[in-house]
């Protein structure tokens, strides 16, 4: 986990425009340009494995399109929402967890814990998942 001066530093660059020059390493993933264990993909999204799980599933679901997060204006993306949700059940049939339970969570700003400025939805499942999260 980043400590959380280093998430709100990544938060004000971006917010500033500075991380732009590094690019967005989910667009680059999603067009193949940066190594990933892509386990699903199609036309609207990109289904990668997390590189620090949280769980035994921790899969991110990604849309292509750069969307920022949930703070977007999200009204002309409303049909791409609904199908990252519907991949996000799909994925976790495939990968077992639907039966026994799974979370999805999407973190929207620093504080929440957004480190990448790419709106993207953790699928986690395999375990026992604590409440309160956090």
């Amino acid at each position: 986990m980043l400590p959380f001066a280093i998430k709100k530093l990544f938060f004000y660059a971006y917010k500033r425009g500075m991380m732009k020059i590094f690019g967005c390493i989910f667009c680059q993933v999603a067009a193949h340009e940066k190594p990933a264990t892509i386990v699903y993909e199609d036309e609207h999204c990109v289904v990668l494995r997390d590189i620090r799980p949280q769980a035994p599933v921790h899969l991110l679901v990604i849309p292509r399109k750069h969307v920022t997060s949930l703070n977007d204006d999200l009204e002309e993306d409303k049909l791409l929402l609904g199908h990252l949700l519907t991949v996000v059940a799909r994925m976790a049939k495939e990968q077992g967890i639907d039966g026994t339970g799974f979370r999805t969570v999407i973190n929207t700003n620093a504080e929440a814990g957004q480190t990448v400025f790419h709106l993207h939805i953790h699928l986690l499942g395999g375990r026992i998942l604590g409440w309160p999260p956090g």
